[in-house]
């Protein structure tokens, strides 16, 4: 169905429309709208009403149709600083409101293990056969110099992590049931505006899961733009970790990335320079002592 189409259904007429990324806005006789092509999860919606979080926009289509259309909601001038604690504190509000626990699945779980230990595995060969090729030339660039001089450091955080990771596992088996929440599943400060109150708009990739995957992905995307202690913190304030959950989000933000060079030198610089700075910012968050002062 085409936006008039859609519009008309709801008694719209349409003015003038503006793409941008995956929405458009469409200027109407009744004011703006958003539209967006994509099914939303009806139960997810279903129950974040029934637990009372309506941080949400308002949806004038219905739940089974495949395109979202919702009212326009202008963000107010607010401190990128300042936002990310807002968004911080909203998520773990969401993650209250929707705490269940059930029996813990361990075949979903042992997935993940083996998922994030043949990563690592991954890595390591990866970076041998890397570093193997770089060392045998007479000149290195200014990019292959830079990831040399760092490689012990990668390896380093490759071993630490694989033994995070075997404790994580160890302690899981000792479980017997779970948190769940409802996850937003791609948070970001793009998804998060204020104006009237605070809403969390893009709920595509909704789902139920582990609390840690929704701070996992907001520290994915914006690992380098913010103090993640502070975050933390305030996150915690609402609603702690449990020991097992935090393990796992170390895990999961510690992670090395493959590196390529295929692109310009000064690209595969910045490229490197910038998983270089996510690696030890990463080891500082998660050193014992600043997870210590965080459950103070």
């Amino acid at each position: 169905m085409k936006i008039n189409q859609i519009l008309k259904s709801k008694g719209l007429v349409a003015r003038g429309y503006k793409k941008q990324g995956k929405i458009t806005m469409v200027d109407t006789n009744e004011g703006q709208y958003i539209y967006k092509e994509g099914r939303l999860n009806p139960q997810i919606l279903n129950y974040l009403k029934s637990r009372s979080f309506d941080y949400l926009p308002f949806f004038l289509n219905n739940q089974n149709d495949t395109y979202q259309l919702t009212n326009y909601i202008k963000d107010l001038d607010i401190p990128k600083d300042q936002k990310i604690l807002d968004l911080i504190k909203l998520t773990a509000l969401l993650h209250s409101k929707t705490t269940h626990y059930k029996e813990i699945d361990l075949d979903y779980y042992e997935k993940i293990y083996e998922d994030l230990d043949n990563n690592l595995n991954y890595l390591y060969i990866y970076y041998t056969d890397l570093i193997t090729i770089i060392e045998s030339k007479v000149y290195m660039s200014p990019s292959e110099q830079l990831l040399a001089r760092n490689i012990t450091k990668i390896y380093e955080t490759i071993d630490k992590n694989k033994e995070k990771l075997d404790r994580w596992h160890a302690h899981l088996k000792e479980k017997r049931k779970e948190r769940r929440v409802v996850l937003h599943n791609n948070l970001k400060l793009d998804h998060f505006l204020e104006s009237d109150k605070a809403y969390l708009i893009s709920w595509d990739k909704s789902k139920i899961g582990n609390p840690v995957f929704d701070l996992y992905k907001l520290y994915k995307n914006h690992a380098l733009d913010f103090d993640f202690e502070n975050i933390l913190n305030e996150y915690e304030n609402i609603y702690p970790l449990t020991k097992e959950e935090k393990e796992l989000f170390f895990i999961l933000i510690s992670q090395p990335e493959p590196i390529n060079f295929d692109h310009s030198e000064y690209k595969n610089c910045k490229i490197i320079s910038k998983m270089l700075d996510k690696m030890f910012k990463t080891e500082i968050l998660i050193s014992p002592k600043k997870s210590k002062d965080r459950t103070k």
